[in-house]
């Protein structure tokens, strides 16, 4: 009996994926999911400073004329106080001296030699920066889990970190099968056709930041088929495409089963893919996908992105949907849950027209989808967009109560 998405994406849910890291250092951790979390070693900023080129001034004094006693540049430390009826000049960034009440910008004072004439308001604490205002010294900055991007790795080095432990890659074997298809590179002959699931699928694995290695193409029989699975099961993740339906060639997964693989899913009530299957043998999990290139690619991106992140050891696995509106009202046969591929402009979804299970022209065109609930006939207003772009990540819970 064919499961729902929901059911299925709650058995991803429950893997626990292997605990291997790796120490890095710092800028080669970008894309990289962090093997703990990271605590601040400082203050940031680590001490009171001016946020302008400025003076240094108290309160009582507004709208006065005060004398300017000493010049403090970055870096440098203040030697005197600030005194009721004096000013400090400061540059961005410098230690603010004691007795300061406020810093006025330049442009806000009038200069008149050794002396400036102050504004007529002032508001307390104006442009002044305090110590741990930024990062709180021993604050979380880093989430175990986190997948790291350049600005996480500034946020590391500006707390000293030049090494990070990190999550190692994901390894992925991709294996063609089907004896009617042929790689891009080998000239097509009669009655065969290029294979585009392969490329496509191991390309967007290193997209998803995974060490990749296609397997070569598998003949249609279940010797050669049983040879490339062995040679791949040192992997984390096989994925497959093809050989999954009830054609009389369709051996994918009856090998897989021969092989012991514990079936955690098989058939889904969706279409297109309602043969996707999920398995494991030992410790690695087996993704069989359905070989026709939209139904492939689909089904990759609703089950297959999350299992590599839930895999990757990723916080955040999931991909929160952008609720947003249909530009035309959609029509849909019932029976099924259905993956829809489209466009999003930012504020409209628009459905493909073109969109048969076949096809390999929607994949390139498509920058995410909408499922559509297998009791709907017709579809207007709001939809939940799934972007195939990282715009937001949320957690399981979040993603199926929304």
């Amino acid at each position: 009996m064919a499961i729902s998405i929901k059911e299925a994406l709650q058995i991803i849910d429950t893997i626990e994926p292997k605990s291997r890291h790796q120490l890095v250092c710092l800028e080669d951790a970008v894309g990289k999911i962090a093997a703990k979390s990271y605590k601040a070693k400082y203050n940031l900023p680590n001490f009171d400073n001016s946020a302008m080129d400025g003076f240094a001034i108290k309160l009582a004094d507004a709208g006065k004329r005060v004398k300017v006693t000493q010049t403090i540049l970055a870096s440098q430390e203040p030697t005197i106080e600030v005194q009721k009826g004096t000013a400090i000049k400061i540059m961005t960034g410098a230690k603010l001296p004691s007795g300061t009440e406020a810093v006025i910008p330049i442009e806000e004072v009038q200069i008149q030699k050794d002396f400036i004439v102050l504004p007529q308001k002032i508001k307390p604490q104006a442009h002044m920066r305090f110590a741990g205002e930024d990062v709180a010294k021993e604050s979380i900055i880093i989430t175990s889990g986190q997948k790291l991007n350049a600005y996480h790795i500034g946020l590391l080095a500006s707390q000293g970190y030049s090494y990070i432990e990190v999550k190692k890659n994901l390894n992925i074997a991709i294996l063609a099968t089907g004896s009617e298809l042929m790689m891009h590179y080998e000239s097509l002959v009669d009655s065969h056709i290029y294979n585009s699931n392969t490329p496509a699928l191991l390309a967007r694995a290193k997209e998803l930041g995974c060490s990749v290695s296609f397997n070569g193409k598998v003949e249609d029989n279940k010797d050669a088929l049983h040879e490339a699975i062995t040679n791949a099961l040192d992997a984390d993740l096989i994925i497959t495409s093809g050989g999954v339906s009830v054609g009389e060639a369709d051996f994918t997964k009856e090998v897989f089963t021969q092989m012991g693989m514990q079936i955690l899913f098989s058939k889904i009530d969706i279409k297109p893919g309602k043969p996707t299957t999920l398995g494991k043998i030992g410790n690695t999990y087996i993704l069989n996908l359905p070989g026709n290139p939209l139904a492939a690619i689909l089904n990759f991106e609703l089950f297959g992105r999350f299992l590599i992140n839930k895999l990757s050891g990723r916080n955040d696995p999931y991909i929160k949907p952008i609720r947003t509106h249909l530009k035309t009202k959609l029509t849909n046969k019932p029976g099924r849950d259905t993956l829809v591929p489209g466009q999003f402009d930012g504020v409209y979804f628009y459905p493909l027209a073109k969109r048969s299970p076949g096809m390999v022209m929607p994949a390139a065109l498509m920058d995410g989808f909408i499922i559509v609930d297998k009791e709907v006939k017709e579809l207007d207003g709001e939809v939940k967009f799934i972007p195939l772009a990282n715009l937001t990540s949320t957690t399981f819970q979040e993603l199926v109560s929304s």
